[in-house]
């Protein structure tokens, strides 16, 4: 098939580009890298600050039109899949599904169902909208209900959500939020990732546990980073001779992930449900990750055995409790660390990924 993957969120395209490569499949993937993490990709149409920078991108992509038709699939990442306006993206949406045969939406993070269904329906305990019955309201996921409901992105949302011809959900909390508004054509799929070429399920030292956390300072509250950072930190202080801390603050994929090697355990979302990429990436290293491993997140892949995530309550005192469990008695973390690659294999290989793609794609 001839494939066109728009737009990028966390390495998810260009890895499931290499994986449909792999099957013989044509693949062109146009994006922005997701911003500052500088993802790769095939086309580059990064925007400028400013509204020269929007003049610019919209006469790049006018001249790349003839370089977005005649796919069998086209897939978009989000609604929002070029830095524009809603409002422009109708017009493209429109000649995407003019001048080729299927569109397909996903549904991988901040859109329309998942700040509505979680602001008001709240299917889930917790989420980045809702922690039980009662609205969060820190700042930024006020500025996401304030962007996406009663705007022209949720206009767009619903478009292309009830125009396309299926939709690709990454997390269960994703397909829990489209499921039940359009279940002929919504699925689960879990994100796609390559292998290292090197991992281990040794230590890291011989001494003392290594945690790693990256923060991200403009969303540390959204997504909870700051009680996992004064968690981590405190087990730092109290188990010095123990307890090794590597933070890593707003860095390229590349740099980041660089400075991921060598950790036993990373710090991933507090208010997830299921692990993400950047979780993903880590397991597949042998690197054990606290946060989102529910049971709802084994249930939606069928899996029974395997546990490998440290699955811990949107709570600083969660946090700290598991994770000093795992620093009192670190015989524990071979284990983790063999089951976090053998979870990975099983569920996420990038061409096993990219065969279920396909699958649903001529389905």
């Amino acid at each position: 098939m001839k494939i066109l993957l728009l737009g990028e969120y966390s390495n998810v395209h260009w890895t499931l580009a290499l994986g449909l490569r792999s099957l013989g499949h044509e693949v062109c993937v146009i994006s922005n890298g997701d911003f500052w993490k500088d993802y790769p990709r095939d086309i580059d149409v990064t925007r400028i600050p400013g509204k020269i920078g929007g003049i610019r991108l919209m006469l790049k992509l006018w001249s790349l039109l003839p370089k977005m038709r005649g796919y069998d699939v086209v897939q978009l990442i989000n609604p929002i899949f070029f830095e524009l306006k809603a409002e422009r993206l109708f017009w493209f949406y429109r000649y995407l599904r003019k001048h080729n045969k299927k569109i397909f939406l996903g549904g991988f993070g901040m859109d329309w169902y998942w700040v509505n269904t979680c602001t008001y329906d709240k299917p889930l305990r917790y989420s980045d909208f809702n922690f039980g019955n009662v609205t969060r309201t820190d700042a930024e996921a006020k500025y996401y209900q304030q962007d996406w409901l009663g705007t022209s992105k949720e206009q767009l949302n619903k478009y292309i959500a009830a125009d396309c011809d299926g939709i690709i959900t990454g997390l269960y909390e994703y397909w829990v939020c489209y499921h039940p508004a359009f279940p002929e054509k919504t699925t689960y799929i879990p994100y796609p990732v390559r292998m290292p070429e090197s991992f281990s399920t040794e230590r890291a030292s011989k001494s003392k546990v290594v945690l790693f956390i990256g923060v991200n300072r403009e969303r540390s509250v959204y997504k909870g980073t700051d009680i996992m950072l004064r968690a981590a930190q405190d087990l730092h202080s109290k188990y010095a001779h123990k307890v090794k801390l590597n933070i890593a603050e707003s860095l390229p994929f590349s740099e980041y992930q660089r400075m991921m090697e060598g950790s036993d355990v990373i710090f991933d979302q507090l208010y997830a449900y299921t692990p993400a990429m950047n979780a993903l990436l880590a397991m597949s290293k042998g690197i054990i990750v606290v946060g989102g491993g529910e049971p709802e997140n084994y249930d939606i892949i069928h899996e029974t055995t395997l546990r490998p995530i440290i699955n811990v309550d949107p709570t600083y005192e969660s946090v700290f409790h598991e994770v000093e469990q795992l620093v009192l008695h670190p015989e524990r973390i071979a284990e983790l660390k063999r089951q976090s690659i053998a979870y990975i294999k099983k569920h996420h290989d990038f061409i096993k990924v990219a065969m279920q793609y396909v699958d649903f794609w001529n389905r």
